[in-house]
């Protein structure tokens, strides 16, 4: 099932001119070799002592040169010392964006210890789970965070409190935080710390745990090594054109994937500077880019989709290019009309992944192109979402998709000790990183990273995304996508936004379509609308046959939508307090929910699991 909507294309580049970008990139992510002894300190050490009062952050009023911050590191990395850490340690940091979020990872980072980062959202089982999972040695606890562990007893582990001016927390929140690590802090020199602490670190080892989004389940924490973060920023320089007078918006969550690593590691790499927010601010974006010069922006599509929901205009502004994931084409062409032109990256990949595609080529809509299966360890295999298995042929191998079919994405493991590309670094569960590998796919002995996601690419070699395994479903013996669902009916007029999902509907096999609709204030859920949007955009097995008119959205931190609760809850009323509605193709509208509705539309009432 694909959108009915066309979005106006420039010409196809060649795919010789496309793989010399792709070639460029290799090359940088050669740079840094597995055995080197070379980490993200050495590179903040470097860029600091070469660009001195060049802006490294700028928040709020505040400019801090890279001179600052890796003198605030010296004394993060001293006073980390005197508390008892040591190399190879793991350190876990709680804290929302703010400059002491970089000085404190990077000052761990100077001393060998392993950094953990901890989604300043999370508090009982899920942080003890977190906590567990890294085999923390201590947690360095923003003071805006602190209530968080004041919810969460018998972690088990030292928890050292760093205030925050901004968000003082209350005394019985403060109540069992240590005051040890701020008092080393204080009296911690700035001078640079021994380098003797990560003399034996090589790149390919650890310096960074982040977790999974954990859309469903409790996160995993997966492996960073210091190459693969130093390679991120390598690989990005060149990619967009980075130089030292960019100026990066950050406004993700930096204990996640995105902001730590494309935005860190690229303006670390540049010599570029950094714009920290706290958080993402409709209101505030276009001020934040035209005031402080914005060059470069980090997205998520849903990002971009508030932005072009609101009245608010750009301005004249410096915004050059946009990296990130989740644009749909039709928000895409919207952004470029009302905004202005500029390069969108957009990108395919996760936290944990040893591959990854991106549109090198600013070709509306795609993910990243394959010019040549030759020079990727990328490929995609044929998936079958009905019975949730592979296909394979008469040797019991997978079989990879033809254009236009759509398969789940993998990446060849490749252990080599000179070469860094290709590794599956995995999580610090050993079981989890076992459930992400297939063995045997093409050959006998090889083994492949599963991603998970279903996607499919077009003649030329550009790839989309199609959807997540699990979120496919099948209803009416055709498959539908939820992203592409979503997507065709996105500028449905007054919504905040539409998560699409499958529920199960007794004496049917597969599940049918289910919408929550989260309205914009001040706007209200026109029923008529929605049918008439649905006959229009998208094939009638792929209308939604539920909706449910949602107050609020449940979603990550990252802006990644939960549908695991709303797929239990399904249509019953009894178990979802917001307005139902339920699809009526005779009077050719949505009425809202009762047994009529439902007997007139051949449904049973809803089991609840």
């Amino acid at each position: 099932m694909s959108s009915t909507l066309s979005v106006p294309q420039a010409a196809v580049p060649s795919r010789a001119e496309t793989q010399l970008k792709m070639d460029q990139r290799a090359q940088a992510a050669g740079l840094i070799k597995p055995l080197d002894h070379y980490t993200l300190a050495d590179r903040l050490e470097a860029q600091a002592a070469s660009l001195g009062d060049h802006p490294f952050l700028i928040y709020g009023d505040r400019r801090l040169s890279y001179a600052e911050i890796d003198a605030q590191a010296n004394q993060v990395a001293h006073a980390a010392l005197a508390c008892g850490l040591k190399p190879g340690d793991v350190c876990a940091m709680a804290m929302e964006n703010r400059p002491e979020f970089f000085s404190t990872w990077f000052g761990l980072t100077k001393i060998g210890v392993v950094v953990a980062f901890i989604n300043n959202q999370i508090n009982g089982r899920p942080l003890q789970h977190a906590l567990e999972s890294t085999l923390a040695k201590a947690v360095i606890v923003g003071e805006e965070c602190a209530h968080n562990f004041a919810q969460t007893p018998d972690l088990n582990v030292p928890l050292w409190l760093l205030p925050d001016a901004e968000k003082p927390a209350s005394a019985e929140d403060l109540a069992s935080l240590s005051s040890a690590y701020i008092e080393q802090l204080e009296s911690a020199p700035r001078t640079q710390v021994d380098t003797v602490h990560r003399k034996g670190i090589k790149a390919e080892m650890p310096t960074l745990l982040i977790f999974t989004s954990g859309t469903t389940g409790l996160p995993k924490a997966a492996i960073y090594s210091h190459m693969r973060w130093l390679c991120s920023g390598d690989v990005m320089e060149v990619t967009i054109g980075a130089k030292s007078d960019d100026v990066f918006y950050c406004c993700l969550p930096l204990y996640h994937g995105a902001a730590a690593t494309s935005v860190t590691s690229t303006a670390l790499r540049a010599g570029a500077t950094i714009l920290v927010r706290r958080k993402f601010s409709v209101s505030r974006f276009w001020q934040d880019v035209r005031d402080n010069d914005v060059t470069v922006c980090q997205y998520i599509g849903e990002i971009c989709r508030y932005l072009l929901n609101q009245e608010t205009e750009c301005g004249e502004h410096k915004l050059r290019c946009m990296m990130g994931a989740g644009l749909t084409a039709e928000s895409w062409q919207r952004w470029i009309e009302r905004f202005g032109q500029m390069d969108v990256y957009e990108g395919w990949g996760s936290t944990e992944a040893n591959t990854n595609l991106i549109n090198v080529d600013n070709y509306i809509g795609s993910c990243g192109r394959v010019p040549d299966w030759n020079k990727t360890n990328f490929r995609l295999v044929r998936y079958d979402v009905a019975t949730d298995s592979y296909l394979r042929d008469e040797q019991g191998h997978y079989i990879l998709c033809e254009p236009g079919e759509v398969g789940e994405g993998i990446g060849m493991i490749i252990n080599h000790p000179e070469i860094g590309g290709g590794r599956f670094e995995g999580y610090t569960s050993t079981e989890a990183s076992e459930q992400k590998i297939l063995r045997n796919v093409f050959s006998e002995g090889d083994s492949w990273w599963r991603s998970g996601d279903l996607l499919r690419y077009d003649e030329d070699g550009y790839f989309y995304f199609v959807d997540r395994i699990g979120d496919t479903f099948r209803w009416k013996s055709e498959n539908v996508s939820t992203q592409e669902v979503a997507s065709a009916l996105g500028d449905f007029t007054g919504a905040e936004l539409i998560n699409i999902y499958g529920v199960q509907v007794p004496e049917h096999e597969g599940r049918a379509g289910m919408a929550a609709i989260v309205m914009q204030e001040g706007q209200s859920f026109d029923p008529q609308a929605l049918y008439d949007l649905t006959e229009a955009r998208v094939p009638r097995y792929a209308a939604p046959l539920f909706v449910r008119v949602s107050a609020a959205a449940d979603m990550t931190t990252t802006f990644k939508l939960r549908k695991v609760d709303l797929q239990r809850q399904g249509y019953a009323p009894e178990h979802c307090k917001d307005p139902l509605y339920v699809r009526d193709d005779k009077a050719g509208t949505y009425r809202p929910y009762s047994a009529a509705a439902l007997a007139d539309a051949g449904l049973p009432p809803f089991e609840y699991q």
